[in-house]
């Protein structure tokens, strides 16, 4: 699980070229070295860095209004949300009234309980359109209702945006939202891979439809499991 990055980023380009001063073999040898050594640069990204702006290649901006609510809880930093959902990122609570003003290539613009907000489709995007994913984080009916029908201690742990042993994926779902789709095409798997920072992933284990473990570093899954009553 974008992974996890959040926010738009950009995409570091090369110089427009070499200008030959030296035509010796030498010379030619030189550019050639450089020339790959740019290449190396410009290929590495760094794991923190984000997704680029751009847009599918038959994409223009596009009339998509849609009101309804947050699906779960959607962790945010500043007015960005992204599909990577990082646990670490304070988040707006399930059932939350969303508004999608429009959407343009990869990036959706909504208000969030009146406040201007943008949604960003950063690691999904060969696995979904932007469409089909702001269909499913933004819900036409309001989580709220089945939220009030779980046992006390999910509604507690989903408040907290945390997980715990025996939840049900819808009730996963709620309380950390989707994995990125990138990461987990097939939600059928036997785990479901999520990320609490950047370089820090975790896993929820499946058996049937509930969890069965939670799984990663120490620190990561001892806080995103639930320990209340």
């Amino acid at each position: 699980m974008y992974a996890a990055g959040i926010a738009g980023g950009g995409i570091i380009s090369a110089p427009g070229g070499f200008k030959m001063k030296n035509k010796s073999i030498f010379g030619h040898f030189s550019l050639l070295t450089a020339a790959l050594v740019l290449a190396s640069l410009v290929g590495c990204k760094s794991s923190d860095s984000k997704p680029d702006d751009g847009k599918p290649a038959a994409a223009a901006k596009q009339t998509f209004q849609r009101s309804g609510y947050a699906c779960c809880n959607l962790h945010y930093e500043g007015d960005w949300i992204s599909d990577s959902n990082l646990a670490q990122l304070a988040f707006i609570p399930a059932g939350t009234p969303i508004n999608v003003k429009k959407i343009d290539g990869y990036r959706a613009y909504v208000e969030v309980d009146g406040k201007p907000m943008r949604l960003g489709h950063d690691y999904g995007r060969a696995q979904e359109t932007t469409e089909q994913w702001v269909s499913k984080i933004v819900v036409l009916d309001d989580p709220k209702t089945k939220i009030a029908k779980f046992p006390p201690t999910v509604r507690k742990a989903i408040e907290a945006g945390k997980l715990m042993k025996g939840m049900t994926k819808e009730q996963v779902v709620i309380a950390v939202g989707y994995p990125q789709t990138n990461e987990n095409p097939n939600l059928d798997g036997p785990y479901w891979r999520y990320w609490w920072s950047s370089f820090g992933p975790y896993y929820v284990y499946w058996s049937g439809n509930k969890v069965s473990k939670i799984d990663g570093h120490s620190e990561t899954v001892g806080y995103m499991t639930y320990k209340g009553k």
